[in-house]
C-alpha cells in the first residue's frame, strides 16, 4: 500500500466528505485519516490521509473525486513519513520543546519541529533587534528578507485590524525571547489550523527559552532575582 495526503476544498454541507470517501473507495482507496485546516464561507479545506493499492491509482482517485459536486483539489502529495497520529504527534513535539537544556537546544529544536509539523521547505528564527538568524532549516531567505516580512506582516495586521501576509509564508513571534519564528514553502498555502500549530509551538519555546535565561543568569549570579 501506498500513503498519499490529498488535501481538498470542498462544500461545507452534510454529506460531501462522505461523497469523496466514496469516490477514493471506488477506486480501491482507504482514508485513514482526516484533518479539518480551515472552513468558512460555505468551505471547507480538508487533509486526506489515503492509502491505495499502487501509485498507478492516483490520476483514477482525482478524477473521480473530481466528480464530486463543488469539489476542488488542491494538492495530493505521497506521504514522507510512516503514518502517526497527529494529537499524539503534537504532544510529543511539545515534549521535546519543553524539555530543551539551553536557550540555543530550545530554538533549534523549534525551527526543526514547526518545519516538520507543517511541512514547511524551509524555517528560520531570527533575532529581531540584532538582526541575526540563529537557526535554519532548509534555504530560507536572506536576513534581511525575513525582517522586512515580519516587519510588514506586523504592520499590515495592524492597519488591516488582522491579516498574516502570504499565504505561502507564515510566522510567529517569541515576544520574550526578541525572536520571530518565520516558516515556508512553495506548493501549498498555509491554512488557519496550520498556523495555529505555529503559534502554539513558538508560546512554549517563548515561555522555555525565557525560563532558561533565567536558570542561566542564576547560575552566574546566585543572588539575582528570580
Amino acid at each position: 500500500m501506498r500513503t498519499f495526503v490529498l488535501r481538498l476544498w470542498l462544500p461545507d454541507r452534510p454529506g460531501a466528505l462522505g461523497a469523496v470517501a466514496s469516490r477514493i473507495g471506488s477506486v480501491g482507496g482507504d482514508v485513514v485519516g482526516i484533518e479539518i485546516l480551515e472552513r468558512g464561507t460555505g468551505c471547507a479545506i480538508d487533509e486526506l490521509v489515503v492509502e491505495l493499492p499502487d501509485d498507478t491509482l492516483v490520476e483514477l482517485m482525482l478524477a473521480e473525486v473530481g466528480q464530486v459536486d463543488g469539489v476542488d483539489v488542491e494538492d495530493v502529495l505521497p506521504m514522507a513519513e510512516s503514518l502517526r497520529d497527529p494529537r499524539l504527534d503534537a504532544l510529543e513535539t511539545a515534549a521535546m520543546l519543553v524539555g530543551a537544556s539551553s536557550p540555543a537546544e530550545a530554538v533549534e529544536e523549534l525551527c526543526f519541529h514547526a518545519s516538520r509539523t507543517v511541512g514547511a521547505e524551509w524555517g528560520a528564527v531570527v533575532a529581531l533587534e540584532q538582526g541575526d538568524v540563529l537557526c535554519a532549516h532548509g534555504s530560507p531567505p536572506g536576513v534581511a528578507w525575513l525582517l522586512a516580512f515580519v516587519e510588514g506582516s506586523r504592520s499590515s495586521a495592524r492597519l488591516a485590524g488582522g491579516g498574516h501576509g502570504p499565504d505561502d509564508v507564515v510566522w510567529a513571534p517569541l515576544p520574550r525571547a526578541g525572536l520571530a519564528l518565520v516558516l515556508g514553502r512553495d506548493r501549498t498555502p498555509f491554512r488557519a489550523r496550520e498556523r495555529h500549530q505555529v503559534s502554539a509551538l513558538a508560546r512554549i519555546v517563548d515561555t522555555r527559552y525565557g525560563e532558561l535565561r533565567r536558570h542561566s543568569a542564576r547560575a552566574v549570579h546566585p543572588s539575582a532575582p528570580g
